[in-house]
Order: C-alpha cells, then sequence, then structure tokens
C-alpha cells in the first residue's frame, strides 16, 4: 500500500509537469511515466491483497491435521507449497517497488521543481515498501524446504532491495540540490 501511494506521488507529479512551457523538453517522459505509475500504483495495491491471500492460505497450512504420517506429509508438502507463495507475492513488491523508484527518479530534476518533494517521498515510500515486503520475503525462505531456492530468493530479492535505495538516493541528491 505505502508503494501504491509513491505511484500515485510519482503520477502526480507528472501530471503536474505536462504540458507546461518550462518542463516542455521533457513533455515525452511526463507522457510515458503518467501511464506507468498509475498502472503501478493499481499493480501494487493487487499485490498488498495477493498478499495478504498467500497468508492466509500459509495459516491454513500450518492447521492441517499431522497426527499421522500421512497427515504430516501432507501437512508438510502444503506448508511449503503456501510458503513459497507468501515469498513470491511479496518479492513482487520488492520489484513493482524498484519500478516505483525508478520513475521517481526519472522524473527527478526533469519535472515540476514545486512539486519535486513528492518525487522524494514516492522514493521513501518505494523504499518503504520494498524493504518490509523483503523483510515478508526473507521470513517465509526458511519454509520452502528448499535453501536453494531460497537462497536466489533471498539474494534477489537483496538485489532489488539495493538498487532501490540507491534510486531513492539519486532522487533525494537531485531533490535537495544536486545535479541528475
Amino acid at each position: 500500500v505505502a508503494g501504491s501511494l509513491g505511484a500515485a506521488l510519482v503520477a502526480m507529479v507528472a501530471t503536474l509537469s505536462r504540458d507546461r512551457p518550462k518542463y516542455a523538453d521533457h513533455d515525452a517522459l511526463h507522457a510515458r511515466v503518467l501511464p506507468a505509475a498509475r498502472e503501478l500504483a493499481d499493480r501494487l495495491l493487487t499485490l498488498a491483497d495477493e498478499d495478504a491471500a498467500a497468508y492466509a492460505g500459509y495459516g491454513a497450512a500450518l492447521k492441517l491435521p499431522r497426527e499421522t504420517p500421512a497427515e504430516e506429509d501432507t501437512r508438510a508438502a502444503a506448508v511449503r507449497e503456501a510458503a513459497l507463495a507468501a515469498t513470491l507475492s511479496p518479492l513482487g513488491t520488492v520489484e513493482a517497488s524498484r519500478d516505483v523508484a525508478m520513475l521517481a527518479e526519472s522524473l527527478a530534476g526533469r519535472s515540476n521543481r514545486n512539486a519535486s518533494s513528492d518525487l522524494e517521498v514516492a522514493a521513501l515510500l518505494a523504499v518503504a515498501a520494498c524493504r518490509a515486503a523483503e523483510a515478508n520475503v526473507r521470513i517465509n525462505l526458511p519454509s520452502l524446504g528448499d535453501d536453494g531456492k531460497g537462497a536466489e530468493l533471498g539474494d534477489r530479492a537483496a538485489a532489488v532491495a539495493a538498487e532501490v535505495e540507491r534510486l531513492a538516493a539519486l532522487t533525494r541528491e537531485v531533490v535537495r540540490g544536486g545535479e541528475p
């Protein structure tokens, strides 16, 4: 939800920058960013719903009976399957947060200066959404039952999170007066 708010701020800045003579050199960028940011805002809300559903599925799998060896096997398989869904959903949020940070950074210094702080806020929200989702990825990795897959997904989430931090720092630098 935080990432969705960040994407909405990016869309707002693009809207406030379009068709303004002062920013005419960047009209094509604004025209491209606006629909992309709106789509990301919607996608991040959908991912939040998917994450909640995945968590519910994981909770249901944990409640399965395990009185017999067959029940234990069934439960273990269900937990592994639900843990994968509960990992992939927030991983989608990690990656969508990177897209929000990329869009915010692309507008920094190329959009309405009166709304530039909103780009910094959007980048901060992207970092918050990314780091929160990364934490949800990591907490589920031990339940996957596959150390190799867990390491791969954890490394992927960490790499994307580092990229989000880098993009947010660039955005902050430009907004606060640095060069793009």
